[in-house]
C-alpha cells in the first residue's frame, strides 16, 4: 500500500486549502481512509475519517470547517478545508487501517509521507 499527500501551501487566516492523497494497493472494502496531523512538539492527532460505506467522522476542532471524501475511481482521498486558523498549521498525513476506523494514530496500518499547512494570522 502507499499513500502519497499533495496540496499543502502556506495560506492566510481564513483560507481554504485542498489537499489529495493518491491511494494505491487498496481497495475501499479493506477499511478505513484518515487524515491525521502533527504540528512542531505535539502528538499526532486524528483529524477526519472516511470508512467503506462512505460514512464520515470528525475532531471537533475541525467540524464544520473540514470535508472528507474519496474519489474512487481514481483512487484519491480528499481533504477540504476552509476557514483555516493559525492553529491549523501542521503536517498533514493520510493513513489507511483495515476494517474499522480510528481517530488514533497508533492503531493505523499505513502512512504517507506527509504535506505541509501552515496558517498565517
Amino acid at each position: 500500500v502507499q499513500l502519497v499527500e499533495s496540496g499543502g501551501d502556506s495560506v492566510q487566516s481564513g483560507g481554504s486549502l485542498r489537499l489529495s492523497c493518491a491511494v494505491s494497493g487498496w481497495t475501499t472494502s479493506s477499511g478505513c481512509l484518515n487524515w491525521f496531523r502533527q504540528a512542531p512538539g505535539k502528538e499526532r492527532e486524528g483529524v477526519a475519517t472516511i470508512d467503506s460505506a462512505g460514512r464520515t467522522n470528525y475532531a471537533d476542532s475541525v467540524k464544520g470547517r473540514f470535508t472528507i471524501s474519496q474519489d474512487n475511481a481514481r483512487n484519491t482521498l480528499y481533504l477540504q478545508m476552509n476557514s483555516l486558523k493559525p492553529e491549523d498549521t501542521a503536517t498533514y498525513y493520510c493513513a489507511a487501517r483495515y476494517f474499522s476506523c480510528e481517530l488514533n494514530a497508533r492503531y493505523q496500518n499505513y502512512w504517507g509521507q506527509g504535506t505541509q499547512v501552515t496558517v498565517s494570522s
